[in-house]
């Protein structure tokens, strides 16, 4: 059935630790001792936060810790619930907390939530999981390119837990149950042709829907970021997030796009910005692309996430605009609360900002 869920997001170093262990490991511990529906772990490929040090696989001697990030989506209870052992388990790190609505692959009504004319759809599968004898991401992605919804990208996880249970990634095993994350934004119409037919593919993975404003499609500026609603009372306020969704095969003055925009943001003074590598995806009229076995070339969809306060994201939006001349996809999203930390680092917190309507309590 339908229901008010949070969506918990880590942004750490891959070699941050906690108590004598790897950070990493230790929250994907206590997302499955608290039952988490469904939670992942991604390496990025390039990025910097609060101290800005830049993280890249690019160069050798950067490369040994690479960002990561470890999401976990749940009702709000469960995920209030662990938030306080995650907070302080994350010595040096960013979290977030965003509301989201989830919906399940199967039973209950489908409610589109009131609002926006763009949604964005995140679906959990197995990496195994199939449809028709085909690889579900790509039935799934296939569907969502074939109603008209903007773009997709497929990520692969490195461990999370479903349905409670943990699914890590191990060397030398099929790993069919490691989590796969499909993120998807479209106008509203399409979203619904989709959700149907997504329920009939059977996947008993977790689907939740987000606001989210385009921005910018294929090098045409369809809107600015927005601005957040003013501080409550209390000072709890909004920030920021944009993503850029590109292929590896973008570039801006002959480096890939989401190496420009790393290394930009982070000499214009950004908070911070983590490039992830999907695995498959596509974005506007291209077709579905990525991985091949027996391709010569990556041609792979790359995420670029940038956090910040909406005012320092406005400037930073304004960097994005330039870099994306020739080609991508750019949204804009609200988060309600956000907490950085680390050496002399202290800033927000993780109580949720007011809701902005009633599916966001």
């Amino acid at each position: 059935m339908p229901g008010d869920g949070l969506k918990l997001t880590v942004y750490m170093g891959e070699r941050e630790r906690a108590g004598g262990r790897l950070l990493a490991d230790v929250l994907l511990d206590i997302f499955e001792r608290h039952g988490v529906r469904s939670s992942a772990l991604f390496r990025g490929i390039e990025g910097f936060g609060p101290k800005h040090r830049l993280q890249t696989e690019r160069l050798l001697t950067l490369s040994e810790d690479l960002p990561l990030l470890a999401v976990a989506i749940d009702e709000r209870g469960r995920i209030e619930a662990l938030r306080d052992e995650v907070a302080e388990a994350t010595g040096h790190g960013l979290i977030t907390l965003e509301r989201v609505r989830l919906l399940s692959a199967d039973g209950g009504e489908i409610e589109l939530p009131p609002g926006p004319d763009e949604l964005k759809l995140t679906v959990f599968i197995g990496r195994r999981e199939r449809v028709a004898a085909r690889p579900a991401h790509l039935a799934v992605v296939d569907l969502l390119h074939r109603h008209g919804v903007a773009g997709a990208s497929v990520l692969l996880g490195l461990d999370g837990t479903a349905h409670g249970t943990r699914r890590r990634g191990r060397f030398l095993a099929g790993n069919a149950q490691v989590p796969m994350m499909i993120l998807s934004v479209g106008g509203r119409e399409s979203i619904a042709r989709v959700l149907p037919e997504l329920r009939a593919m059977g996947s008993e993975q977790l689907l939740t829907l987000e606001r989210v404003r385009v921005c910018k499609r294929d090098g045409v500026l369809l809107a600015d970021p927005g601005e957040a609603p003013a501080p409550d009372a209390g000072g709890l306020a909004y920030w920021q997030k944009l993503i850029v969704y590109a292929g590896e095969q973008v570039h801006h003055e002959g480096r890939p796009l989401h190496a420009a925009l790393v290394r930009r943001l982070r000499s214009e003074g950004a908070a911070g910005a983590t490039a992830l590598r999907g695995q498959w995806g596509y974005h506007g009229d291209h077709r579905p692309h990525g991985e091949r076995f027996w391709s010569l070339r990556r041609h792979v969809p790359v995420l670029t996430v940038l956090l910040d306060t909406p005012a320092n994201a406005l400037r930073s939006f304004e960097v994005v605009d330039e870099l994306t001349d020739g080609g991508g996809l750019v949204t804009s999203e609200l988060v309600p609360a956000l907490r950085a930390s680390g050496p002399a680092i202290e800033h927000g917190g993780l109580e949720l900002a007011p809701a902005r309507a009633p599916w966001e309590r």
